[in-house]
């Protein structure tokens, strides 16, 4: 599929990112424990994302957690991840005292509804990932949070991986110079159990998965201008599990592939970003591990090729929790703002070959 780029998008990011408004902040943040919830657990992520909010007591209180279906709720009462939390329905979620964020956990189908409804009630949220099925959906929800002064943070973990920082801020300060190519993959082999859970969604692994690096290479490159994608399902199970897109830019070539087939898809996770001046190459991403190539001196580094090394993260999602409640406090602003969320969402269904209108 193939899809030049488009007048609808750029007027509705023209619309949800106009004067964007100071963050919300209530003044009972202000100094103490964030007040904060969770609506769902059938998020891949969910139970990851709860315990790194409730091990960070310091930052915040978590008052409860909305699990509407019975089946599932019960299920997650019994389970350890949610043993000792407090299950609400998703009206006292809201309306409980003094609440300011809300972590959207649920189905990816009812990732933006949900979070329509949280931003409705005055609440920023985490929003896991992929925004959902529908790019209106997306741009609307965005224009509401802008409009409320609210904040979106969009569960894309590779964001806060200590190697993908590196690379922003070289790639920022221009230590690779103009960007000419681009690769990433996001690949495993997908169990049974996956492949059906996966079939569900029309863009396969591409959409589900490979979401992250797609979210890192508009954060490097920008909005593409063209995206072109190229969509295998090797079984008649209705699974897309082959997949690569190739996105235009100006100067630049990238291409981002989604493997289900892959016996050795973890160790070969990699995100490679070349440059007319020098090149980086993240391998594997987590825990990550990079190799710096310069063709001059660059900072504390010489020319040449170099082995970095990084601390390896406490928690998986702990340094995106603790980014957000300096934005609820007023401390800072998001570092990615609707523009890029709603880029990032129109990139990820083009390469997914999914439907953006």
């Amino acid at each position: 599929m193939t899809t030049p780029r488009r007048t609808f998008l750029a007027a509705s990011c023209a619309a949800a990112s106009s004067a964007l408004l100071a963050p919300h902040v209530s003044a009972m943040v202000t100094g103490k424990r964030i007040r904060v919830g969770q609506i769902g657990t059938a998020h891949a992520h969910a139970s990851g994302k709860l315990a790194a909010m409730r091990q960070q007591e310091d930052l915040f209180e978590v008052v409860g957690v909305v699990e509407p279906d019975e089946a599932r709720r019960a299920a997650m009462q019994k389970s350890k991840a949610y043993q000792g939390v407090t299950f609400l329905t998703e009206q006292q979620l809201l309306e409980t005292p003094g609440l300011a964020a809300v972590a959207v956990e649920t189905a990816v189908a009812d990732l933006v509804p949900t979070a329509m409804r949280c931003l409705a009630a005055g609440k920023h949220i985490h929003l896991d990932k992929p925004a959902g099925v529908s790019l209106p959906q997306c741009v609307a929800m965005h224009q509401l949070a802008d409009q409320n002064g609210l904040t979106i943070q969009m569960g894309y973990m590779l964001r806060y991986n200590p190697a993908f920082i590196t690379l922003f801020e070289m790639v920022r300060d221009g230590w690779l110079g103009d960007i000419t190519e681009l690769t990433g993959a996001m690949s495993k082999l997908a169990s049974e159990g996956l492949r059906k859970d996966l079939a569900q969604y029309a863009g396969g692994g591409m959409f589900e998965l490979s979401c992250h690096l797609i979210d890192a290479m508009v954060t490097v490159l920008g909005r593409p201008d063209k995206v072109t994608a190229h969509n295998r399902g090797t079984r008649d199970d209705g699974f897309l599990d082959n997949q690569m897109a190739v996105f235009d830019y100006p100067t630049a070539i990238a291409t981002i592939r989604a493997n289900h087939l892959d016996p050795f898809g973890f160790p070969h996770r990699h995100f490679n970003v070349v440059g007319q001046s020098g090149a980086y190459h993240i391998n594997p991403l987590e825990p990550p591990q990079a190799k710096l190539a310069l063709d001059r001196p660059r900072g504390k580094y010489a020319k040449g090729t170099h082995a970095l090394k990084f601390e390896r993260p406490t928690g998986r999602y702990d340094a995106e929790f603790q980014d957000l409640a300096k934005v609820i406090r007023g401390e800072k602003q998001l570092a990615w703002d609707s523009k890029h969320d709603i880029a990032v969402h129109e990139a990820v269904l083009l390469a997914s070959g999914m439907p953006t209108q």
